[in-house]
């Protein structure tokens, strides 16, 4: 069975979706796309919109198309469901922690994959696809120096 991977922001319009495509991208990549399931999900969403269009155009020029990324709104058992969970902001780990206590274990920030402790910060809202465009760099930067992490997490091979 894949090892599941959740990655977390609120309202999975821009860094949750990007987060998943970038590291499922960096899978298909190492071969390992199938020993893994990676989703995205929000904490304040509802379910079924689409990625905003900065973000789609920030990760087109990243070469991936998330046209397809529909917005879902976290549940339990996603929650239960997930081996690793990835949240954005320290804010997302604490209301996980008190919303969903029994998976607190399995709550990491991105930036700790990379050995650091940062939020990364929400561009939506904004009009500026500069901004979009930085949010996807950082995503991508900490998942490639903490993919061997993630993998490790997960109780996946890190070679």
């Amino acid at each position: 069975m894949a090892a599941r991977i959740l990655f977390v922001c609120t309202g999975n319009f821009c860094r949750s979706p990007m987060a998943a495509a970038i590291l499922k991208d960096l899978l298909q990549g190492n071969s390992k796309d199938e020993l893994y399931q990676v989703r995205s999900a929000g904490t304040w969403t509802r379910d079924g919109l689409s990625a905003s269009p900065l973000t789609l155009q920030a990760m087109e020029e990243l070469g991936l198309d998330i046209r397809a990324h529909r917005t879902h709104h976290l549940t339990s058992q996603d929650m239960d469901q997930a081996s690793l969970i990835i949240v954005m902001t320290h804010d997302h780990r604490e209301a996980l922690a008190v919303e969903f206590p029994q998976a607190e274990e399995k709550v990491w920030l991105l930036s700790e994959m990379a050995d650091k402790s940062h939020d990364v910060v929400d561009p939506s809202g904004s009009d500026s696809l500069d901004l979009h465009r930085e949010r996807a760099q950082e995503i991508k930067q900490l998942l490639h120096e903490g993919y061997s992490r993630i993998l490790q997490l997960t109780g996946g091979d890190t070679s």
